[in-house]
């Protein structure tokens, strides 16, 4: 038996022991010891050398590794420790395999979205892109997703103008980036401004991105509603000299005509003790951007 036999030998094995222990571990309660939980998990360059050349069968399953923590996690009732691992695992796979596109792109969403359903890391989200960006310099994808993350989850959109302006620059970018990136010039907190490069958004290949932008326009539409509703609050208000104590009283002076629901169907909240109306906590389309409420 040569040395490469015996090499490939080894790293098979290797890789069915971190499947049987990834497998072990779903099976195991999520409250094992941080050691444990980092037994199987090193360095990225650490693990291209353990692999033997077999980058990129290791890279697909920390890939499928990552989703199904992504997957648990969000469905957590946990108030610490969640998505610990999601980064570490995202850095595992984009090294073994730099090539692997949708885990830098498809990563840098998870890393960014706000809790509860993300760990809220934006900047994290834009380091593994830029991790991304180094490795194909003339990828216009990378800087596009930076500009992304920067205008949509931080609200820096001089950051995203900026990153626009670089994808544009790329060989093969796509021709309303350069628009993109003169409208992001607007100042953060402009709901048009945000509203236009949504729709340009639109115009995007990546299905992730045109999927996200929709979201992300119902979002904005959301804080329009609820700037409407908290008008006709202080509008019973100032008829009354009371503020209501529920949506039955808004009914019954006529100010809405049932109780308000989002496009997904769960009411909207009201807090009688602040007066203040939100986006239902059990609403899909939660939390809304902070950078575009209206101070």
């Amino acid at each position: 038996m040569n040395v490469r036999t015996v090499g490939a030998l080894g790293a098979v094995a290797g890789i069915a022991l971190a499947a049987a222990v990834l497998q072990a571990r779903e099976r195991r309660t999520p409250l094992e010891s941080v050691t444990e939980r980092f037994m199987y998990l090193q360095s990225g360059e650490t693990a291209r050398r353990v692999m033997l050349g077999f980058d990129a069968l290791a890279a697909d399953m920390y890939w499928i590794r990552t989703i199904q923590h992504f997957g648990r996690e969000r469905r957590s009732t946990r108030t610490t420790g969640r998505f610990e691992l999601l980064e570490p695992l995202l850095d595992l796979t984009t090294t073994l395999d730099p090539d692997f596109m949708i885990a830098y792109r498809f990563g840098a969403v998870f890393l960014a979205m706000p809790p509860r359903g993300g760990p809220g890391l934006p900047e994290r989200a834009i380091a593994l892109l830029e991790k991304g960006e180094r490795a194909h310099p003339d990828r216009w994808q990378f800087a596009h997703d930076i500009g992304f993350i920067h205008f949509w989850y931080d609200g820096d959109s001089a950051a995203a103008a900026a990153a626009f302006e670089r994808a544009a620059s790329r060989p093969r970018a796509p021709s309303w980036l350069g628009p993109l990136a003169a409208t992001t010039r607007a100042q953060a907190g402009d709901r048009g401004a945000a509203r236009r490069m949504l729709r340009e958004l639109q115009s995007s290949d990546e299905d992730y991105i045109r999927k996200a932008a929709e979201r992300a326009l119902m979002q904005i539409d959301m804080l329009d509603v609820i700037d409407d509703l908290q008008q006709r609050v202080e509008k019973y208000h100032a008829a009354r000299g009371a503020y209501p104590a529920g949506w039955s009283d808004m009914v019954q002076a006529g100010l809405v005509p049932g109780i308000p629901v989002d496009p997904e169907r769960v009411p909207f909240a009201y807090d009688a003790a602040t007066h203040m109306v939100t986006i239902g906590p059990d609403s899909p389309l939660g939390p809304l951007p902070e950078t575009l409420r209206r101070r």
